[in-house]
């Protein structure tokens, strides 16, 4: 009997023991933590889009909404120490958005709790997204200047998204995996990567590598989101699309939302939000074909991208038949991929629960780099903001137009007259930026801002976790070396862990184009000339992330740092308002002008068309301008709206005053056949000397049929 109560007393010993170490774990992974989702779509019709800088590239239409995907990690205690990661279907996030986001969230929640400095905005960079919102000069002239309705439909749903989470605010933890995305980007620039000295520590010219965040309730039981980092540019769709699209990270959000939120969830209306955001993708492409020069089917000229001297012709596709079918193709490969890794994920974000933040604004073209950050050995400066002429070339993803061509070291005469109407470019400036040849000389043109010059710096360190964030579109060795730096600050202050990570936000609360490398710079592709303060850029980030980091690590505090130019209420527009909608003599809004088939089969497409109105008369925010409908136990079900990949939203104009509206639907090779009734419908609003009034437009019934 004594054994058996030494036994017992032994037993209950190991199990206190256990279930001691067991809290202590999940102790140490306790955060505040929050998700919320919120529509930012725009104006889809006759809008410029913002990326391809292509001014006929206007809305016709919608392939698919966008949205602002926000979330809120916190100390359990100390309500002071959180941060929000807001991921935005926006081609960048931009200063005048986040500044009015902050203005707005500080008049909800007081002026302390989400600032400047813990709120973190990225874009995705889709290129095929309403533009009009960057509010400097460079950004917005494609699109004849600056859209408000587009800004504000942004500014508001980042804001509600923020609120959002707010709201949703729970006891959670956070898993976090590491793992490599198979054959989804190449580096469109391998001839600047060349250059460089230390790529023999790497084995290819891309970062493969994606990091995921599983987001979940202290129990475990309740899944909150999912966020993950990889590095590729949303330019899947070509600038010929003229439908509005989160482009391959839109999709991916779109499935893994569509997979995590209960059956018959329509898109942006479940409580699990997913993130796909951007990294350091500034020379990485989706179109996995490479360029070719689209008149002989060859190979184009390797450093200029050229075919016959000419860049126009030389764009890369791929892996798709189309770029619809490639934005699916890529969008899926990174769902796969973060499906797995969310699904594998082990290891907890401990670091006993410290969220933390540092962040500072720099005024880059007035920057003195320490030697110990450049690539000469030397102590340099930077430079007062120019692009090259390899700017006007474009890229194989989006080619330019004339007769400019990457990796262009010296200047044209023609061009130099042009240019010198904006600003001339002073020799100092001239020797700063050289080689390269100075295009635009957007840091001296007055009198309203072209690009920005003071810049926010900004780190969040969740647990062993650190993120960081950067205004512009990094090279991959650029974030590479960046990521280094960084660890190296870490290393030196004491506090990094084998299980520490950072990972890069890219395009981040601001936008200043691209950062190369020296090496990279010099040969003047496309990134380097877009590389706005010289060829000490990437030193001078280096130089302030190093001092960024050793603070965070030590709790020491950073200086605000110069103020941001704001403008807001300093833009320029030429966009016109749109014009009263007319249909012909004898037809109303929500006439049939095509009708559907009395059945389909799966796999086939259903198209309607009706005479409608302007897009632009509303946003129709949170809401749909489509629907397709299921007669189901006796009453009408919306299945598919217009942000479901399987719809298409069109707009057309007719003659001066008329619009035809189209919607499209795939219908899904799983889609259940057999006598249920359905339609489609389109909502819209009509705009003429009575007023905005909402109209309604449905087809015929159909049924689904092997």
């Amino acid at each position: 009997m004594m054994k058996i109560h030494l036994y017992l007393l032994t037993f209950a010993l190991i199990a206190s023991f256990m279930s001691f170490i067991t809290a202590t774990q999940n102790d140490a992974g306790r955060f505040l933590i929050g998700a919320g989702i919120h529509d930012i779509t725009g104006q889809v019709a006759e809008i410029g889009f913002m990326g391809y800088a292509v001014p006929q590239q206007r809305g016709h239409g919608l392939l698919q909404r966008m949205r602002s995907r926000a979330f809120i990690i916190g100390d359990v205690n100390r309500e002071e120490n959180r941060v929000v990661y807001v991921s935005v279907d926006n081609g960048m996030a931009f200063q005048i958005v986040k500044t009015e986001v902050i203005d707005r969230l500080n008049k909800t929640f007081g002026p302390n709790l989400y600032t400047d400095k813990n709120v973190l905005i990225s874009g995705t960079h889709t290129h095929s997204t309403p533009g009009g919102t960057g509010g400097t000069a460079l950004v917005d002239i494609t699109t004849f200047g600056f859209v408000k309705e587009n800004w504000e439909a942004c500014v508001n749903g980042v804001v509600q998204s923020i609120i959002r989470a707010h709201k949703n605010l729970q006891l959670g933890r956070i898993k976090i995996n590491i793992g490599q995305v198979d054959n989804a980007n190449i580096n469109r620039s391998p001839a600047s990567y060349l250059n460089n000295i230390d790529r023999g520590q790497y084995t290819d010219n891309t970062d493969h590598e994606m990091t995921v965040l599983r987001l979940e309730s202290i129990d475990g039981k309740n899944e909150i989101g999912m966020i993950n980092f990889y590095p590729v540019h949303a330019v899947s769709l070509n600038n010929t699309n003229l439908l509005v699209a989160g482009d391959n990270k839109g999709y991916a959000s779109y499935l893994f939302e569509k997979l995590k939120n209960p059956p018959g969830t329509l898109p942006g209306q479940g409580t699990f939000v997913a993130a796909f955001g951007q990294s350091n993708e500034g020379d990485v492409s989706p179109n996995l074909m490479g360029p070719k020069c689209i008149d002989t089917g060859l190979p184009c000229e390797f450093y200029t991208s050229t075919c016959n001297g000419r860049a126009e012709k030389c764009i890369a596709f791929g892996p798709g038949k189309t770029m619809y079918e490639s934005n699916q193709i890529i969008g899926k490969r990174q769902f796969e991929t973060a499906k797995d890794l969310y699904d594998k994920a082990e290891l907890f974000i401990d670091g006993n629960s410290i969220v933390n933040f540092r962040h500072t604004y720099v005024d880059m073209q007035t920057i003195n780099v320490s030697s110990r950050f450049t690539s000469t050995g030397r102590n340099e400066t930077t430079c007062q903001a120019a692009l090259g002429y390899s700017f006007a070339a474009g890229t194989t993803d989006g080619p330019g137009d004339f007769d400019f061509t990457q990796s262009t070291n010296s200047t044209n005469p023609f061009w130099q007259f042009v240019s010198s109407f904006l600003a001339k470019p002073t020799e100092q400036q001239i020797r700063c930026q050289a080689p390269k040849p100075i295009l635009l000389d957007v840091g001296l043109i007055k009198p309203i801002e072209w690009v920005p010059f003071v810049l926010p710096h900004q780190i969040f360190q969740i647990g062993q976790l650190f993120i960081v964030a950067v205004p512009g579109e990094f090279s991959t060795m650029s974030g590479r070396r960046l990521k280094l730096t960084i660890k190296q600050a870490l290393q030196d202050a004491g506090t990094w862990t084998s299980d520490s990570h950072i990972v890069i936000a890219g395009l981040s609360n601001s936008y200043s184009h691209y950062i190369t490398t020296f090496e990279e710079y010099q040969q003047q592709r496309y990134e380097g000339a877009s590389t706005l303060y010289g060829p000490h850029t990437l030193a001078a980030y280096q130089q302030t992330f190093y001092d960024l980091s050793m603070k965070l690590a030590r709790n020491e505090s950073v200086p605000s740092g110069p103020t941001p130019f704001d403008m807001r209420g300093k833009t320029f527009s030429f966009v016109l308002p749109p014009i009263w909608d007319g249909v012909p003599l004898g037809k109303n809004f929500g006439d049939v002008i095509t009708d559907v088939d009395p059945s389909y089969k799966p796999g086939d497409t259903v198209r309607c068309s009706w005479w409608g109105a302007n897009p632009r008369n509303d946003l129709f925010t949170e809401k749909s301008f489509l629907y397709v409908d299921q007669f189901v136990n006796q009453a009408w079900v919306p299945i598919f709206t217009d942000d479901d990949l399987e719809t298409r939203f069109l707009w057309k104009r007719k003659l001066i005053d008329q619009s035809i509206i189209t919607v499209e639907w795939d219908i899904p090779t799983t889609q259940q056949t057999g006598p249920d009734l359905y339609r489609l419908r389109h909502v819209g609003v009509k705009n003429n000397i009575f007023g905005r009034q909402q109209y309604n437009a449905q087809s015929k019934t159909f049924t689904i049929n092997n």
